[in-house]
């Protein structure tokens, strides 16, 4: 067992002070305070074998100079969070159950990731001491129509309302009326909307509090759609139930499920993406799939037709995330940074500077700089890894934040605030709301109010960001149609 002292531990000034892993060279990663000042790192295995970094920005790792050919090789790299930021990993990665672990939300708090390689770099087998995130409490708000916010009814709750007393929840995914949310325990839970079998727990019934989707209790990510609902196993496997329409289960059939059923065989899905009438899915391997309505184009495939099985994007296997959500507009962000669109144009919501439809991605603009992305009914918010806020498409209601109710077609900031983390877009017959949370742990809304989705304890539209009450521990967000769910710590 190897220990370390308080006094060998100092990531303050980015290094380990006489460090107690005897086998292991000392070195560090970030420049000389130790602290990320860029998105992209290479990690120069030729340096040592144990790195350190303290990760105030969103980053894309690069192992270089692996052992010699034939040889076996382990490296340790230790994050600090600094801010609430997002790693992306080389695509040679793997990791168990082929899922890529999350960090730490907590600010202060440390991730430490071992690295081993059989095969001279050609792969690389990760573990991480923080699996699965921090357990914490439940939170809905919005259009609780069909029990859509797990509270017991069917009232419209205009501020955050906890559901049930639960503190060991993990994720939550919020849809068309339905809700999903994984806990601790790896178990699967759901509410709301029932009718087409979207709740997975083998009816076609209404719930309006949490019920248990069978007893599985390896499940590790998911995402809700319109009537439908995916799924992802730690084991690697894809799931899918809900409405077949359009083929979006993508279990070959247009048949409505009601319960979870295996997209496919195969074990290596590691990203998943639930959007209005299609879903999408990244592979270990950086590969993009798609299935469902190709209408507008939203399969991605260059063409319009239907798909009721995964049919692969392109060739390209740089896919390091996928954005649904309410909007028939389709999002990817590629490991370089650069932010790729498709599906409807109208009102200028594909960011490509006109109105046009997509049948393929098409870069938005030249940027190399985006960290995450949502679309809501007709808008789209994104980040870039230096922190600001994005937005374009359809402004009417003030959802695209800057102010005003003016439409664009080309991505404008909002505001000049270098702390936002993550957003969330969502839709209210067709007009839209906007979400974000900022690195200090605080939410703020903004857009159209009607079923007080904006959590401001009113029904009052705001064109611009405000803050929803006082808390500075959200860690968790996922904005459905017309309604909203959110994690604390």
């Amino acid at each position: 067992m190897v220990r370390l002292s308080t006094s060998r531990l100092n990531m303050e000034d980015g290094r380990i002070d006489n460090s107690a892993f005897k086998h292991y060279s000392e070195t560090m990663v970030g420049g000389s305070s130790g602290t990320n000042t860029g998105s992209a790192y290479t990690i120069n295995l030729s340096n040592g074998n144990t790195f350190n970094l303290i990760l105030d920005q969103s980053c894309t790792f690069t192992f270089s100079n692996p052992p010699a050919s034939g040889t076996e090789g382990s490296f340790t790299l230790i994050l600090k969070r600094g801010a609430l930021a997002s790693v992306t990993w080389p695509v040679t990665v793997k990791w168990p159950g082929g899922l890529a672990p999350s960090l730490t939300p907590i600010t202060g708090q440390y991730d430490i990731f071992t690295f081993f390689t059989p095969d001279a770099g050609a792969t690389w087998f990760g573990s991480s001491s923080q699996p699965r995130g921090l357990s914490g409490k439940l939170f809905s708000w919005g259009s609780g129509a069909n029990g859509s916010l797990g509270l017991n009814s069917t009232a419209n709750r205009s501020s955050p309302s906890q559901i049930g007393t639960s503190t060991d929840w993990a994720s939550i995914a919020s849809g068309a009326g339905q809700s999903l949310a994984i806990k601790m325990d790896g178990t699967l839970w759901s509410w709301g909307l029932g009718t087409s079998g979207q709740l997975g727990d083998g009816t076609a019934t209404t719930k309006s509090s949490p019920v248990q989707v069978g007893r599985d209790n390896d499940w590790c990510d998911i995402s809700a759609g319109f009537y439908h609902c995916l799924a992802l196993k730690t084991n690697g496997t894809l799931w899918g139930w809900g409405a077949g329409t359009s083929g979006v289960i993508g279990d070959s059939t247009t048949i409505n499920k009601s319960s979870p059923t295996q997209i496919g065989t195969l074990n290596n899905w590691s990203k998943i993406a639930a959007s209005r009438t299609v879903n999408f899915a990244i592979k270990t391997d950086g590969t993009l799939w798609a299935w469902g309505a190709g209408a507008f184009g939203l399969l991605g495939d260059n063409t319009t037709v239907n798909k009721s099985s995964p049919v692969q994007i392109g060739a390209l296997t740089t896919w390091s995330k996928i954005q649904g959500g309410p909007s028939s507009a389709i999002f990817g962000i590629q490991t370089n940074g650069t932010l790729w669109a498709w599906g409807l144009g109208s009102y200028g919501r594909l960011g490509l500077g006109d109105t046009a439809n997509r049948s393929s991605p098409s870069q938005v603009g030249a940027l190399t700089t985006w960290a995450d992305a949502s679309n809501g009914g007709r808008h789209t918010l994104a980040t870039q890894t230096n922190g600001t806020l994005w937005a374009w498409g359809f402004g009417t209601s003030g959802q695209l934040g800057n102010n005003t109710a003016v439409t664009t077609s080309s991505p404008v900031q909002v505001g000049a605030l270098t702390t936002w983390s993550k957003v969330g877009g969502g839709s209210i017959v067709l007009d839209g709301f906007s979400l974000a949370s900022k690195t200090d742990g605080t939410l703020w809304a903004w857009g159209i109010n009607t079923n007080g989705q904006l959590g401001q304890n009113n029904t009052t539209t705001v064109s611009s960001p405000v803050q929803i009450g006082n808390l500075t521990t959200w860690r968790g967000l996922d904005v459905g149609f017309d309604q909203v769910g959110g994690l604390t710590t």
